[in-house]
């Protein structure tokens, strides 16, 4: 097909927000965690992935207009990976996080009373953090089938092991506080799941660059800054959700009418949910830079003694991708 040139001044990756912000990002992840693009056929989603590599290569389809282009990069953010642009599959994207998120927080919230039923949601909710922690991680460092297995049961017996346990525990204490056993579950477990499924950027360490992206060598000390962010977001993500909602339920459930349509109570809880989820995935995406950085003096004795060897005192911070 006929190409024309890209608009003058126009870089397709140029970021539209100030990332340096947590307002930027804000604005940056709202758009490209936007749970309608779940929707999206995969060949509308091919197509934006061309359009994306057509621009970057400084040509467009004639008559595209700049609302258009952007269009494409959003939907190509929202469903290819940053290190690598291979397309992510569905249940792994931060788009998903809403209505998968929805789905199995308003489930563990409501059926918590039972160990059976605390048992199988918990094992659902890993599963799915497991393909999530899997798709978003950094792309650089590979993972065998066998360490994604360990990391599995790891997580999985993790979140088990803390509801079963903290259920049979607050079965004297106040009903609210077996409401709040599912975070607790889902918090220990999350500080399991995603160190062990990045373990790979632990062991190794990862690629750490200088301002311009000149790589500088592999650091374990990055690895492990940008994957406590990692689980502080994560936890945050699911926070307000999982310790208000119980908070809420608990008054509404006193009242006479929502005793009489106890049926109705899941499907509430689902939607109060993704009340929460739709500001929480992208407020807890972007409480840290994507782009994390880390002082000299914080990294590995060898590696800065290499990087001021060949650099001198160029190089203050080094720069990674945390992944997400």
């Amino acid at each position: 097909p006929m190409m024309a040139a890209v608009p003058l001044g126009f870089d397709i990756d140029a970021p539209r927000w100030d990332l340096s912000t947590f307002t930027g990002r804000f604005q940056h992840f709202l758009n490209i965690t936007d749970p309608r693009t779940v929707l999206v056929p995969e060949r509308e989603l091919d197509r934006a992935q061309a359009i994306v590599a057509a621009c970057r290569a400084g040509l467009v389809p004639p008559g595209s207009s700049q609302e258009q282009l952007l269009y494409a990069k959003k939907l190509y953010d929202s469903a290819f990976h940053p290190d690598c642009g291979e397309k992510m599959n569905l249940f792994g994207r931060m788009s998903f996080q809403v209505p998968g998120g929805m789905a199995l927080t308003g489930f563990m919230l409501q059926f918590y009373r039972t160990v059976p039923a605390v048992v199988f949601w918990q094992w659902v909710n890993q599963s799915f953090n497991a393909i999530v922690n899997y798709t978003n991680r950094n792309a650089a460092s590979p993972i065998s089938l066998a360490q994604i297995g360990v990391a599995y049961i790891t997580a999985t017996t993790t979140a088990l092991a803390t509801a079963v346990g903290l259920n049979l525990y607050t079965k004297r204490a106040p009903p609210l506080l077996a409401r709040w056993v599912p975070f607790v579950a889902v918090a220990a477990a999350n500080c399991v799941n995603i160190p062990m499924m990045r373990q790979q950027e632990i062991i190794h360490g990862i690629t750490v660059t200088d301002e311009d992206n000149n790589e500088l060598g592999r650091s374990r000390r990055a690895a492990v800054k940008g994957i406590t962010q990692v689980v502080v977001s994560r936890i945050t993500m699911a926070a307000p959700g999982m310790i208000i909602l119980p908070i809420i339920m608990e008054r509404l459930e006193k009242f006479p009418f929502m005793q009489r349509i106890r049926f109705l109570h899941a499907p509430l809880q689902m939607l109060l949910c993704g009340g929460f989820l739709v500001f929480m995935v992208p407020a807890a995406c972007a409480l840290f830079p994507q782009r994390c950085s880390l002082a000299l003096a914080d990294l590995e004795p060898e590696l800065r003694d290499s990087i001021v060897a060949k650099h001198g005192d160029k190089v203050p911070y080094v720069y990674f991708n945390k992944g997400l």
